[in-house]
């Protein structure tokens, strides 16, 4: 079994790692750049680097192109999110979300094939990235 102070050393590499990752523009997104694999991701503001969101997926050209970027807000909670923030007064529908993801955001993944593997890491990066929308479960 790994060590307290391994698991640290572990969580900092990813963390690196997936900051070390290219920053994908949503704007310049499309289906054949992102792979078929699971893995986590972040998504920046690349204006004030703050982390928006993390997720984990089993696919993550579905979640990133046709979730977060084409799809309803029922499918990518960070539309919603934007919507529902006070402090974004020009994001009130689906439109101006998706305007935003594409014009302020990119999103940086790593590929990880383990689900729980994902799910740990997923929870360690809204922790060490101070995720700004990280408000339910799912």
């Amino acid at each position: 079994m790994n060590t307290f102070q391994e698991k640290c050393n572990a969580a900092v590499s990813i963390c690196k790692q997936l900051l070390s990752t290219p920053k994908v523009l949503f704007r310049e997104m499309k289906p054949s750049s992102i792979p078929e694999v699971p893995g986590v991701y972040a998504i920046f503001n690349q204006n004030t680097g703050v982390c928006l969101y993390v997720g984990r997926t089993k696919n993550l050209r579905q979640r990133l192109y046709n979730n977060h970027l084409m799809g309803p807000t029922s499918n990518a909670r960070l539309k919603k999110y934007l919507i529902d923030d006070p402090g974004e007064e020009k994001i009130v529908d689906l439109p101006s979300a998706k305007q935003y993801l594409r014009e302020e955001c990119y999103v940086q993944y790593l590929p990880v094939e383990d689900m729980l593997t994902r799910g740990q890491i997923e929870g360690m990066l809204g922790f060490f990235l101070d995720v700004h929308y990280l408000y339910e479960e799912h």
